[in-house]
């Protein structure tokens, strides 16, 4: 596993973005804004001491382990930059993304056996039902470790969220820690006006969730908020983090656009936004 001190945590979240938009521009294809909007997340939940986790001891069952799922898996990008970055597969291999028969592939898959992942997320709405599944199996098998996910706001119009979060009430998952990447925006425009949400907090609270928020762009809130949902953990409840991000985060004409939720940024665009995000010291690939 990769270390990163926490003073480099920014650079490595920079770095991340980097690869995204280089992984996406080599591509001609991909998700760019949602990725963008969550590098910040990822790097925290990753670098910061926060996900347990050992590349090298991988198994799918995750057991001895906290496991992590994506379940809004059109943002791959950030996911795999991540991974790569935390020694999952060779950072080299991150610009393949999308290719024919690449591992890499438009949305996360298990068919080529890629280490780290254990779901294919390309149908929205499922993760949060993984998770828990995931979280039941850890019960049962005494294991003590905390299950993780992320789901996109636009995603909380699929009716599988509220049966899933309905049912991890009821039934006191506890062992389980769900961030809702708020950004407002869908492929579609405004969640406002696409389907209103009202009051996700509200929602989730209703039906026995302990609730946290945080800025999805300060890493020091977002490893305080991470600390704060695990000492929650095991009291009868699941958490949810209601993380308000920007979609395009980092680069300034992406930045709360609805047409970046699945655009490729041009050679040009390319060169500007790499403009925007400095080069770090992790290097590109």
């Amino acid at each position: 596993m990769t270390k990163v001190l926490k003073e480099e945590l920014p650079l490595m979240a920079r770095q991340i973005r980097r690869d995204i938009v280089r992984m996406i521009n080599a591509a001609n294809s991909g998700h760019t804004g949602g990725s963008l909007g969550t590098a910040d997340y990822f790097t925290a939940l990753f670098f910061g001491d926060v996900l347990r986790y050992d590349p090298s001891e991988f198994t799918m069952s995750g057991h001895g382990e906290d496991m992590f799922f994506l379940s809004n898996g059109h943002i791959a990008p950030v996911l795999y930059a991540t991974m790569a970055r935390a020694g999952y597969f060779p950072i080299a291999e991150l610009g393949t993304l999308r290719r024919l028969h690449s591992r890499l592939q438009g949305h996360p898959s298990t068919a080529h056996n890629l280490q780290g992942i254990r779901i294919a997320s390309g149908s929205l709405g499922q993760g949060l039902s993984n998770a828990i599944g995931a979280a039941l199996g850890k019960k049962m098998n005494s294991c003590s470790k905390l299950v993780y996910v992320l789901m996109g706001d636009g995603e909380l119009e699929e009716g599988q969220i509220w049966e899933a979060a309905m049912f991890a009430g009821a039934k006191k998952i506890d062992n389980l820690i769900a961030t809702v990447d708020h950004n407002g925006l869908q492929i579609d425009g405004s969640t406002d006006d696409v389907m209103n949400l009202l009051n996700i907090q509200d929602k989730f609270r209703s039906f026995g969730w302990e609730i946290l928020s945080v800025d999805g762009h300060d890493i020091n809130a977002l490893l305080g908020v991470f600390e704060k949902a695990r000492t929650l953990s095991g009291k009868g409840k699941p958490v949810l983090i209601d993380m308000k991000t920007e979609m395009g985060h980092g680069v300034d004409f992406m930045t709360n656009l609805a047409k970046w939720h699945g655009t490729a940024p041009s050679d040009e665009q390319t060169a500007e936004a790499l403009k925007q995000l400095s080069e770090t010291p992790f290097g590109d690939y």
